[in-house]
């Protein structure tokens, strides 16, 4: 488990200023967003980002694409678009969307279709060594530990996985036991201490971060635990998660764990 921040924490700083915060902060990892930080399809762009990434000695966590994986995406964006960036910066890992509607209101068809492409698309990254890792989130196919393992189960593919993030509307009890269903496919998390309009400091949930850490241990494979945006969108309450997000991973201060 290493330490790390998606850069759409970020989205009104720019790329070194990013790499400037990580470093301070001691963490290991970023995830480029595909939106701002590295635009989709932008090569040129992608290649100079994971030089200053590397530079500074941090490494590319993850290529943070906003891909919906089977839906009509906005801007004409394909998934050779962000495959191509994300070969650029060295991304070991493709963020996407299971797609643009919550399970619900999904029927059959459509979550055929975002199974369907779902392979497609974990074929074509697994040809250049890059896994494919759903965003777990509400709206989406993944919005439930339940509906995400049945599309995972469906797509039945080696290079797709899921990452996790605590879902706001459920207990903490029913996180751990959510988080607990998806450790066959456990790619990244995600990491924030919030309540319904309401970001606190991680500090706060110190306690139950412990826990899930603890939990994605179990997970087979090396993966981050990522900073994704925190209160006020203030660096230095950044700083201070940073702190208490290495104490929760149990690396002190140097930026270094198991």
């Amino acid at each position: 488990m290493q330490t790390g921040l998606l850069s759409v924490t970020f989205r009104q700083l720019d790329p070194g200023e990013i790499i400037k915060l990580a470093s301070q902060a001691g963490l290991q990892a970023i995830e480029w967003g595909g939106d701002i930080h590295v635009p989709h399809g932008d090569v040129e762009r992608a290649k100079q980002v994971r030089e200053w990434t590397i530079a500074a000695g941090i490494e590319v966590a993850s290529y943070g694409s906003y891909y919906r994986v089977g839906s009509i995406n906005k801007n004409n964006l394909t998934f050779d678009q962000v495959l191509a960036s994300a070969v650029a910066l060295q991304a070991p890992a493709i963020r996407v969307w299971a797609g643009d509607q919550g399970s619900e209101s999904a029927d059959e068809a459509w979550r055929s279709g975002v199974a369907a492409d779902a392979a497609r698309i974990a074929g074509l990254a697994q040809a250049v060594g890059i896994t494919v890792d759903f965003e777990y989130h509400k709206g989406t196919l993944t919005d439930s530990s339940e509906s995400a393992i049945r599309l995972l189960e469906q797509i039945d593919h080696p290079n797709i996985r899921c990452n996790w993030q605590p879902l706001m509307n459920l207990t903490v009890e029913e996180r751990k036991q959510g988080l607990r269903a998806v450790l066959p496919w456990l790619a990244n998390l995600h990491v924030y201490q919030w309540e319904p309009g309401l970001r606190h400091p991680l500090q706060q949930g110190t306690s139950e971060w412990t826990e899930y850490v603890a939990i994605a241990r179990e997970a087979h494979g090396r993966r981050h635990a990522m900073l994704e945006f925190v209160k006020e969108d203030a660096p230095q309450q950044f700083l201070e998660d940073a702190e208490t997000l290495k104490l929760i991973i149990g690396s002190g201060h140097n930026g270094y764990g198991a």
